[in-house]
């Protein structure tokens, strides 16, 4: 690889640009609030927010100009829960920063925050941009213990400190992860209770440091622990754990979420969920079923998509469109990719309404389509670059002049 071509890189890695008024002419804006869909309108964008929303909002040759002729524009979207910028190559251990393993220390880091090796310069996130995605929660994945670390969403705006809303701890609850503290779920709540009764009390620390028991009591008041939980009896264990420790939960998983719908919505306990599993997968999943998400809907609970993927987070549409094919409403499936993940963890707001940070998405047709491409990305009120390292490989290996079949194209 040529060092011109690696600078080019690094230069669309993040959208570095100066800010300056821009008019989206003609949009069919999806609000994501209650004014729903707004048919041929304008949307002036000051200072980085939406200033108006109009029809036929004057211009001048101070204003940028964008056409979106018709098209649909809505709020950037969410790319589920990712170690964007934390893993470049999952193969390559000094490329992963999203775990720990085997720590010399033997005992559960909760303070082990995964925000602190974000790169913003990471390829993954260029590639996931240019699709129409706007931020993501960075994830502490699972390690060898059941309090794996904790994380927060991150805005795909390139910034270093480009992080927002409330902490997350990332709590580990599953059957496929009891291997690692004794083969048994039961384990992972016994620890669990352990823990919590250590840290509330500061006294005889055996399973966390001062600065874990520390970040556990901060996170009690005023962040929020993700469990990850298929089986809806391992949910129902967590509903009754948050309740008796005070705790503000989300189900990560949660492929039998729709069995206990009612408790769910009942406690105001968000899911995230991926509406493609739709077979038992394994034994924690055994009630999937395609109907998961528009059943939790129906129900009250909070929705939100998340593929498990990093390298392939943009796919997260796919999930949405196909949630909306088996009886999820069309403007539930996008509030679940946009919306409603910056209102459970706690960022602005993800709507597309005066005031609000004009993070927006031109495209070529509906959104939850798999066909239909994002043709113009706009975080923080400027238009991205729409160049990653996938676009210049095209650009740079891809003849389309040629008279050969592309299989015979010699670059």
């Amino acid at each position: 690889m040529k060092l011109g071509f690696i600078t080019v890189l690094l230069t669309f890695s993040c959208s570095i640009a100066l800010a300056q008024d821009l008019l989206i002419m003609g949009a069919n804006l999806h609000t994501q609030s209650d004014a729903g869909v707004i048919e041929n309108t304008d949307i002036l964008i000051k200072d980085g927010r939406i200033a108006k929303i109009a029809p036929r909002i004057p211009t001048n040759k101070m204003i940028k100009v964008i056409n979106a002729n018709g098209r649909p524009v809505t709020p950037a979207l969410f790319a589920g829960v990712t170690v964007s910028g934390l893993s470049e190559v999952e193969a390559v251990s000094e490329a992963v920063d999203s775990s720990y393993r085997e720590l010399y220390t033997e005992l559960m880091h909760p303070e082990f925050d995964v925000r602190i090796a974000y790169n913003p310069h990471s390829s993954v996130i260029p590639i996931t941009r240019v699709e129409g995605f706007g931020f993501a929660l960075l994830a502490a994945r699972g390690g060898d213990k059941t309090l794996s670390g904790h994380g927060g969403l991150v805005r795909f705006d390139g910034g270093y400190d480009s992080f927002e809303g409330k902490p997350v701890v990332y709590v580990q609850t599953s059957g496929r992860s009891a291997a690692s503290v004794g083969g048994s779920r039961v384990a992972h709540w016994m620890l669990l209770n352990q823990t919590f009764a250590e840290a509330m009390t500061d006294e005889d620390l055996t399973l966390i440091t001062p600065q874990g028991a520390a970040l556990l009591k901060s996170a009690s008041d005023d962040g929020l622990f993700l469990f990850h939980a298929d089986r809806a009896a391992d949910i129902m264990r967590v509903l009754a754990f948050a309740a008796e420790h005070e705790l503000s939960p989300v189900i990560h998983g949660g492929s039998e979420a729709w069995m206990v719908a009612k408790s769910l919505a009942d406690a105001g306990v968000p899911v995230i969920l991926n509406p493609l599993e739709n077979l038992p997968a394994s034994f924690e999943s055994l009630g999937a079923r395609l109907d998961n998400a528009a059943i939790l809907h129906k129900a009250g609970v909070p929705i939100i998509f998340s593929s498990g993927e990093t390298h392939n987070a943009r796919k997260v549409r796919q999930l949405a469109g196909n949630a909306a094919a088996n009886g999820l409403p069309h403007s539930a499936a996008l509030a679940a990719i946009s919306s409603t993940p910056a209102e459970v963890f706690g960022a602005e707001p993800r709507s597309a309404s005066e005031g609000a940070r004009a993070d927006l998405v031109i495209w070529s047709g509906d959104p939850l389509e798999v066909t239909t491409q994002a043709q113009q990305v706009i975080l923080g009120g400027i238009p991205d670059t729409m160049v990653s390292r996938q676009t210049l490989l095209r650009d740079r290996y891809l003849d389309t002049d040629s008279a050969m079949p592309r299989a015979y194209i010699n670059p």
